[in-house]
């Protein structure tokens, strides 16, 4: 795990860890960080209130891991986002 981010880069990590249809994976590619390594990083930069709500709302959610997932592609691509 990368510990040198910028505040751009942090900023988007969290921002596609809360999006239903963006998959772990994808945070992966771009940024290296792994599931383990996004779940530490949203426990330590939010309250543990949101943290908790977080990990109820992602906690076996099929859209947040690709091989769990139904569809190739989903409907809503962040301008932000890289192909992988």
């Amino acid at each position: 795990m990368n510990h040198n981010l910028k505040s751009e880069e942090l900023d988007r990590i969290i921002e596609m860890a809360w999006e239903d249809r963006t998959p772990f994976e994808a945070i992966c590619s771009q940024f290296g960080y792994s599931e383990k390594d996004v779940i530490a990083l949203m426990r330590k930069e939010m309250k543990p209130s949101s943290f908790i709500m977080w990990r109820k709302r992602v906690t076996g959610r099929k859209t947040k891991h690709r091989s769990m997932r139904s569809f190739v592609k989903g409907r809503h691509k962040s301008k932000n986002q890289r192909t992988y």
